[in-house]
């Protein structure tokens, strides 16, 4: 009697377990549309979702754009002009060419610029370092530019006040935010040593920016348009009085 009754339960739970791996195969044929992805293997070769390209507002405020010296524009030369020569005819001028064509030949065979002669350097100015500070206020990016650099005096050269053009900009892409450039003058009284500057531009004001693309450059820009002459001391002819 003890056997039926354990024989009975037995049957029962082979039922239960049956019930049960039948609702089990049931589920695992959803073709998909119940699939949880449960048990499933990462594929190791998957590609990394990209993440999100937004910069956080406490990044954007810490952003300080980087100053970069464009090539050509670390250096500057000045060169000393030969002076005026008195006119002359046409033979012995072009005499006087072929004098000079060869003059401006190097012993290596490669022409000479006559405007860049280096027996003619007064003075040669590099830049060595850039850096920069920035503070916001009111929408606006206020930045300090610093440029550190040496003046090396050439043949040429006779101590006293030299200026060097230095240009500072800002760009956002194509637009021009900034740009300003700066007749900057040293004292420089020994002629066989270099000399130590510094120069800082403290008033780079633009708006603020809304993302991090701004381009700021520093460097020297010989080709900037001379100042304009002083006014000529002449005075103007009154016009004769009427009565």
């Amino acid at each position: 009697m003890a056997f039926y009754k354990f024989d009975r339960r037995f049957v029962a739970g082979l039922a239960l377990t049956g019930f049960m791996l039948a609702a089990a195969g049931c589920q695992s044929s959803d073709n998909g549309i119940l699939n949880l992805g449960i048990g499933k293997k990462t594929d190791p070769n998957a590609p990394i979702p990209p993440q999100d390209p937004k910069v956080l507002a406490s990044q954007l405020q810490a952003y300080c754009p980087k100053v970069t010296v464009r090539d050509g524009t670390a250096y500057f030369n000045t060169y000393a002009k030969g002076a005026p020569q008195p006119k002359k005819k046409k033979a012995d001028a072009a005499q006087d060419g072929e004098v000079a064509a060869a003059a401006q030949t190097a012993p290596d065979g490669s022409i000479v610029d006559p405007n860049k002669d280096p027996t003619k350097i007064i003075y040669q100015a590099s830049i060595s370092d850039v850096s920069r500070d920035c503070s916001r206020a009111n929408g606006q990016l206020t930045m300090k530019v610093g440029v550190a650099g040496k003046i090396v005096p050439g043949p040429m050269f006779a101590p006293g006040t030299i200026t060097m053009p230095i240009r500072v900009a800002v760009m956002h892409g194509a637009d021009v935010l900034y740009s300003q450039i700066h007749p900057y003058q040293i004292q420089v009284s020994d002629p066989s040593t270099a000399t130590q500057f510094v120069f800082t531009d403290s008033n780079v004001v633009v708006p603020e920016p809304s993302a991090r693309d701004y381009q700021v450059y520093a460097g020297y820009d010989d080709t900037a348009p001379a100042a304009a002459d002083k006014k000529s001391g002449k005075k103007k002819k009154r016009a004769p009085a009427t009565n």
